[in-house]
């Protein structure tokens, strides 16, 4: 075999491979089943008790499906995205960002985002040293790095890791679209991040904290910044945070509610028909524990068919 052929063969070996890992990437669910993650919330805030898969009653559109597999989710990705054209007074709650990241479990690992140019810019990988990841934030650029904080979502989500287990992203913004303009009620790249994490089984949760420059003072823009949140993180499992339009005294509480939701997740999966390409379907999930209420996302992707 001459040179130029096995660099030739050597080439195309590495091209397969390549397809093969994105092919990979893009097919998260399972063939015929659908896996989503469930938080188990007690009433006024109250740590729920442990549940078993017969205390779940799950349900398909208008029909009754068997839980197949029911895991208190142990192992988490989590990813923090934060908005590069916020305010510098985020500043004031880097120590609480730093206590909630370095408190994380064993089996927790955390990478560091900025929300920069409609991207995610990738300040530290997944890691488990959350010491490492902690030493990764920084203040935000401002008004410079303002664009839209959805499409940064969007990339984050596409290249979060299969893992098998839980994926969230903790998204830190105003919320406002800078790239996109006030089109409301609801920002167009919104249903698509939500699409997106639904179909890879990502919560996405947010904290409101207002951009730099005036145009963040607005009730108009800040109102719009915060439905766009709400409805990102509602229709995926998740929950933002926020109290008024002015900046959070502290991020500390928020980030407790926050722990208190991840330390209580399961991953249900069942089985569907998705046909030849894979679909959403409409779920609910009920249960007869008394103080407890489930939150997930409100469309699970089953998986094609085989």
């Amino acid at each position: 075999m001459t040179v130029q052929l096995r660099k030739a063969v050597l080439l195309l070996g590495l091209a397969l491979l390549w397809v093969s890992a994105a092919f990979a990437a893009d097919t998260p669910a399972a063939a015929g089943k659908a896996t989503i993650t469930v938080t188990a919330i007690g009433k006024k805030d109250s740590t729920p008790p442990s549940i078993s898969k017969d205390d779940v009653q799950l349900s398909v559109g208008k029909e009754r499906k068997q839980v197949a597999v029911w895991n208190k989710g142990d192992s988490l990705a989590l990813a923090i995205l934060i908005d590069d054209a916020l305010d510098s007074s985020v500043g004031s709650q880097m120590n609480d960002l730093k206590s909630f990241i370095m408190a994380q479990p064993a089996n927790t690992s955390v990478a560091i985002a900025y929300a920069s140019n409609s991207t995610a810019m990738i300040a530290q990988d997944f890691t488990t040293d959350h010491a490492l990841a902690a030493k990764a934030l920084r203040l935000p650029r401002g008004l410079a790095a303002a664009s839209s904080p959805y499409l940064a979502v969007i990339d984050l989500v596409k290249r979060l890791p299969d893992t098998g287990g839980r994926r969230s992203v903790l998204l830190i913004s105003s919320g406002i679209d800078y790239f996109r303009g006030p089109l409301g009620p609801f920002y167009p790249d919104v249903d698509t991040a939500v699409t997106n994490a639904q179909r890879r089984n990502v919560n996405l949760w947010s904290i409101y904290s207002p951009t730099a420059g005036h145009r963040s003072r607005s009730f108009f823009l800040v109102n719009m910044g915060q439905n766009n949140l709400s409805k990102m993180t509602d229709e995926t499992g998740g929950e933002t945070f926020y109290l008024g339009s002015g900046a959070p005294v502290a991020f500390k509480p928020y980030l407790d509610e926050l722990q208190a939701h991840l330390n209580n997740q399961y991953l249900l999966t069942f089985a569907g028909d998705g046909g030849g390409k894979g679909k959403f379907v409409r779920i609910q999930l009920k249960t007869e524990l008394p103080e407890v209420e489930f939150s997930h996302a409100n469309n699970a992707y089953i998986g094609p068919s085989k």
